[in-house]
């Protein structure tokens, strides 16, 4: 998976404290801790499901409310 390119928000510091996202072929989705530095666990999804997790996240589903 080394011609992967994986991204991170521009809106990421340099604390290590971010995910990774990149386009694996075909249909899926990868994403993965930048702490790992590419050796640690790839998350995938479908682009249905990645596009609903974005949807939803756009929409504030996810916002915790106390």
């Amino acid at each position: 998976m080394e011609s992967v390119k994986w991204f991170k928000s521009s809106r990421s510091g340099n604390n290590g404290s971010c995910v990774e996202v990149a386009r694996l072929g075909g249909d899926a989705i990868g994403v993965r801790d930048t702490k790992a530095r590419g050796r640690g666990p790839i998350l995938t999804f479908t682009q249905a499901e990645w596009d609903a997790f974005i949807g939803g996240a756009k929409l504030g589903e996810f916002d915790l409310t106390d």
